[in-house]
């Protein structure tokens, strides 16, 4: 048991960059559909890098600017130019899953050299790692998964302690009163949806960097897309979310524990996606002022019409 919760944790780690990155997105006020892409895009740059570098940190870091340029893309479109959001998303995903085919092509069948899957091997933290049951569990992963902790409370910490983290929410709920307040509306779009693409590209970085660690095609496998609807799982709280990541890994892994069963493994493949539908389905039925997305959110903002 102990084992199938260790690797709970390690599959629902990119989940968990993914749903921050878009969480912290639409606390800006925008949705932004192209977190499978930005995953791969991320994915391929972080495994070509450290085939290139052979340097651990500096394929995390590829990972990490290769999203931020994705939403980049995606900003530009519509902060600047003002285009469709849910549109802008949707062709960035298309562009990204492209992309990632592309370049990983000549990566097939490489693996990460044996320095870098040195480096992300699992460690023991000193004394949190003695408790019992939940030390071996929680404390005894690799950096990645540390970091999805420290991220989580940081980012916990930003939205609800720190007065940026609070013009960031007014931003989201209301940009003309945010620009009415003195706030720059167009930086805090701008710089979140930056920080989000990056969290997105570090959670495609972890599959083809740590997980695997070798290049497959479509490695994010719909990820993406459930990052998208773990954001309304959680309700928009970082928090929550870390739950619902690791809940959703291990939907994506109960089925290698239950194939001595009579059940088809489609359906065992299948299930964190019927999980995600009846999450949207049930975000939609709970309605609270608590609990409700940002009021501005996939709204375009012109501030000519304030």
């Amino acid at each position: 048991m102990v084992k199938f919760l260790i690797s709970v944790i390690i599959a629902g780690t990119p989940l968990l960059f993914a749903t921050l990155g878009e969480l912290i997105t639409e606390k800006s006020g925008h949705l932004n559909l192209g977190v499978e892409g930005m995953m791969l895009i991320g994915a391929v740059a972080g495994f070509g890098t450290g085939l290139a570098t052979n340097s651990p940190l500096l394929a995390i870091l590829g990972a990490v600017i290769a999203g931020g340029l994705g939403a980049l893309i995606y900003g530009f479109l519509t902060i600047s130019l003002r285009a469709n959001q849910v549109v802008s998303g949707l062709t960035l995903t298309i562009f990204g899953t492209g992309l990632s085919s592309y370049l990983g092509t000549s990566y097939i069948g490489q693996k990460m050299p044996q320095n870098i899957i040195d480096f992300y091997k699992p460690i023991a933290i000193p004394g949190l790692s003695k408790i019992p049951y939940l030390g071996e569990i929680l404390f005894t992963q690799d950096i990645f998964v540390y970091l999805g902790y420290v991220v989580t409370l940081v980012l916990g910490i930003y939205l609800y302690k720190t007065r940026m983290g609070l013009n960031l929410r007014a931003v989201g709920e209301n940009p003309s009163a945010a620009d009415g307040a003195g706030l720059n509306v167009t930086l805090y779009k701008y710089v979140h949806i930056l920080i989000g693409g990056a969290l997105c590209g570090l959670g495609g970085a972890y599959l083809s960097v740590v997980e695997v660690p070798a290049w497959q095609d479509n490695i994010t496998a719909g990820r993406g897309w459930i990052a998208i609807a773990l954001v309304i799982f959680c309700r928009w709280n970082p928090y929550r979310a870390i739950f619902a990541a690791y809940l959703f890994g291990g939907l994506s892994i109960v089925g290698f524990r239950l194939q001595h069963l009579n059940i088809s493994q489609n359906l065992l493949d299948a299930l964190p996606y019927l999980f995600t539908i009846i999450v949207l389905v049930i975000g939609s039925m709970k309605k609270s002022k608590e609990n409700a997305p940002p009021k501005g959110l996939s709204q375009p903002y012109f501030r000519e019409e304030r």
